[in-house]
């Protein structure tokens, strides 16, 4: 059996918490902007449970906090979705660059 460590837990919380970052800075599109959010939600995920599983493995902290995290990134990811299906409806587009010429 393969025992996976912290460092190689920690590259890929790295690796997928810059993708998140790149796709939320360089995307005009609402939608991948969302995405990109959950991926840097889901890299922090990743390192509060490898630092729960190898520093304090007999406690259950980081397991709670992946779970509130989780949580509330559903609850952001479903009103993110009305927000932006409001704005396709009203405006046509969900383009971050048209936002900024849409007239409230």
């Amino acid at each position: 059996m393969i025992e996976i460590g912290i460092a190689q837990l920690l590259v890929v919380s790295t690796a997928l918490f810059f993708i998140g970052v790149y796709g939320f800075l360089t995307r005009r599109n609402m939608v991948t902007m969302l995405m990109s959010i959950e991926l840097i939600l889901n890299a922090v995920n990743i390192n509060f449970i490898a630092f729960n599983k190898y520093l304090f493995p007999h406690k259950l902290d980081g397991l709670f906090f992946t779970i509130i995290i989780i949580t509330i990134a559903a609850a952001e990811a479903a009103v993110a979705i009305a927000i932006i299906i409001n704005l396709y409806r009203k405006y046509k587009s969900i383009d971050v660059e048209d936002a900024n010429s849409m007239r409230f």
